[in-house]
């Protein structure tokens, strides 16, 4: 879809007509300083940022979305106390720790790559894989890779060096890890491993060759700073993609209270993340249903987002992907091809 010219406003916020010279004109992100300013925009001024991001995201990256679907491995049941999630085992949240075996993995890449994705994602819940778990997953991607033609990703917790190196070895395209939190709130959402740790996983995946999938989750009671703090801990590290989440209050969990978040409040975090990380793939992720619904859905595509995941999530329900594919037709956005980099 082609954006049309954005003529600038005079009367428009300064943070928006730096924005349009430094990121949409030099493709350089903004800092933290103004990325606050950004998610400080009055309701007014949000159509305004959403269609800069929206022009940066055509001029950056191109018209094209790209479309994954995942799959849990192994869910429930993780050592981990990740105060959002209720695949943790220490809380009293309603998810039974289970596995998938191999040809259910291949009949799932099967049904992700007919929606038309070209990402097929393998998730854990765990705190790192073991051998077990790494037996398991060598050969699910060697008998995904048999049968699809598909890229295989996976999501496996915090690595070691050979851990990495062989994950790279078999094929794995692209790892997810996300930082979930800035590091100035992480205690207050995980307290069993540190943000150091999962920062060194993503540096160590990036070193081997594969794409780095980093993001986050928003609205777990941080503040506005920590959002621009975490977008810019993330530009930092430079991902090859971006899943951004809206914390979707699980039962049983210590964030199971909380509310969810304002829709214009996601959709300001949404052009703040594309305003700093221009080049980025950003990737609807968990959530954006219950925050956002059908017409925040179509915003975010217009503001910044080009990537999406279809289908269910871990644990709770996503969209139809016959709806999110019908979306991307109708806004002319095509599905980025499958291209196979490793």
């Amino acid at each position: 879809m082609t954006a049309a010219p954005v003529t600038p406003d005079l009367t428009e916020p300064a943070i928006l007509s730096r924005a349009r010279t430094q990121v949409l004109e030099n493709g350089e992100g903004l800092s933290y300083e103004d990325l606050v300013e950004v998610l400080r925009l009055p309701d007014e001024h949000v159509p305004a940022l959403l269609g800069l991001a929206h022009d940066v995201r055509m001029r950056h990256c191109g018209p094209e979305v790209e479309v994954e679907g995942i799959i849990s491995l192994k869910t429930g049941g993780c050592p981990e106390d990740c105060h959002f999630c209720s695949q943790s085992g220490q809380f009293t949240s309603p998810v039974r720790s289970v596995w998938l075996d191999i040809p259910q993995l291949v009949q799932a890449a099967k049904e992700t790559a007919e929606t038309g994705a070209t990402e097929f994602c393998i998730v854990a819940a765990v705190r790192g894989p073991d051998e077990r778990l790494m037996s398991q997953v060598r050969d699910g991607v060697k008998a995904i890779h048999d049968a699809v033609d598909i890229n295989v990703a996976c999501s496996l917790g915090m690595l070691t060096q050979e851990q990495v190196d062989e994950l790279a070895a078999i094929g794995v395209h692209r790892y997810n890890h996300n930082l979930e939190a800035a590091k100035s709130y992480f205690p207050s959402v995980v307290t069993t491993h540190s943000y150091e740790e999962r920062w060194a996983t993503c540096q160590m995946v990036r070193d081997a060759g594969m794409e780095l999938c980093c993001g986050g989750l928003v609205g777990m009671g941080e503040t506005l700073e920590q959002r621009a703090e975490l977008a810019s801990q993330l530009a930092e590290l430079d991902p090859h993609e971006v899943p951004l989440n809206f914390l979707n209050p699980r039962p049983g969990t210590p964030f199971g209270d909380l509310q969810t978040m304002v829709a214009q409040d996601a959709l300001r975090t949404i052009a703040a993340f594309r305003l700093a990380m221009p080049r980025t793939i950003l990737r609807y992720a968990g959530g954006r249903e219950l925050t956002l619904g059908d017409l925040g859905t179509r915003e975010g595509l217009l503001g910044g987002v080009n990537a999406i995941i279809v289908g269910n999530y871990l644990t709770t329900l996503g969209r139809d992907p016959d709806e999110d594919l019908a979306l991307l037709s109708e806004l002319k956005m095509p599905i980025r091809e499958l291209a196979k980099t490793l």
